[in-house]
């Protein structure tokens, strides 16, 4: 037992080690019921054509761990405004703000389904097409040269439900790596080609009526490996909308191939729009 200076010196250590302690936790805030964390938005997934909503897993993982709500939209891709009218109502039922993501064509159903939506608080396009009024996924591909879809469509002819005649666009199953998926592993890109989801003909050709890229910031992943929507096309559909962007040595399934850097991008703009 220690007894007379000993002790007190002792005593006094303790005591300034507890003093210290208190200093130095002093600057990091306390959250309390009274003053609980702000919630993360929702950060809501539009796939492209040739795609379903499993392309997002990468992604989806990557922000479930980093504590973002997240919802992977089923999109019809039978044309932008039908698309987006269906996206429309998953956004309302969603409660507090949204981060809404686009894929390739999913961009074009994006732009028309954030519109007016005051709960959207930013866009992230992912090689994808941010139309202006006017303008289709077609005109916006031949804008540039470089794409090289038209070779490897599968073309199928189907009756629609109001008995009229229309095409569904497949990307052949044996040249959907090379054109879609370039960086993906070969089994992996198998098993995208073999479950892909046809894009209705009439979707590519339809004019958009909205962009709401004029009005909510939006980020921009661009993909320079691009065979669907050539990179130029993509680098002037960011810098006519002001697009935060971010350039990647990739193929057109980046989400799939480069998930991590997909996802950086997204969280970029959910922390910004707070």
């Amino acid at each position: 037992m220690l007894r007379g200076a000993g002790a007190a010196a002792t005593a006094g250590l303790v005591i300034g080690a507890l003093a210290l302690a208190g200093t130095a936790r002093a600057d990091v805030p306390v959250k309390s019921a009274a003053h609980p964390a702000e919630p993360k938005p929702t950060v809501v997934l539009e796939h492209g054509a040739f795609a379903d909503s499993s392309s997002w897993n990468g992604v989806i993982s990557r922000l479930r761990a980093d504590g973002y709500p997240v919802v992977a939209a089923a999109d019809p891709l039978r044309g932008p405004h039908d698309d987006a009218t269906s996206l429309r109502g998953l956004l309302d039922h969603i409660k507090g703000p949204k981060i809404l993501v686009g894929h390739s064509y999913g961009g074009s159903v994006i732009s028309e389904a954030a519109a007016h939506d005051t709960g959207v608080k930013a866009l992230v396009y992912v090689a994808a097409f941010l139309p202006a009024p006017g303008e289709s996924a077609l005109e916006l591909t031949n804008m540039f040269p470089g794409s090289t879809l038209p070779d490897a469509l599968d073309p199928v002819n189907i009756t629609n439900p109001d008995g009229s005649q229309g095409t569904d666009l497949y990307i052949q199953q044996d040249k959907f790596r090379h054109q879609f998926a370039a960086d993906v592993p070969r089994d992996e890109a198998a098993l995208a080609a073999a479950g892909q989801r046809p894009v209705a003909q009439s979707a590519l050709e339809e004019k958009a009526t909205v962009a709401a890229w004029k009005t909510i910031p939006s980020w921009d992943v661009v993909t320079t490996r691009d065979l669907n929507i050539p990179a130029a096309a993509q680098r002037f559909m960011a810098a006519r909308a002001h697009s935060h962007v971010t350039e990647v040595a990739a193929s057109h399934s980046v989400a799939v191939s480069r998930p991590a850097l997909v996802t950086r991008v997204i969280e970029e703009a959910a922390r910004t729009t707070r």
